[in-house]
């Protein structure tokens, strides 16, 4: 028991160490793409609007699409 102790304990703390990485990692890329994108709409329409609906967001990709 106590050598499974010994072995385990640490590979758990790997195993919860990479996990809470990816987490950070993906939620900060998500957070990235996201700016980026309210970034890039910002410049394309003179002004800045934190949440568009569904909709409105729907009808620009399919405007964009058309052109």
């Amino acid at each position: 028991m106590d050598g499974l102790q010994q072995i385990g304990l640490p590979v758990l703390g790997i195993v919860a160490a990479a996990a809470v990485t990816f987490y950070v990692v993906s939620f900060s890329e998500l957070r990235e793409k996201s700016l980026n994108k309210d970034w890039d709409d910002d410049s394309e329409n003179g002004g800045f609007r934190n949440s568009l609906s569904s909709r409105e967001r729907r009808s620009r990709r399919k405007a964009q699409k058309q052109k």
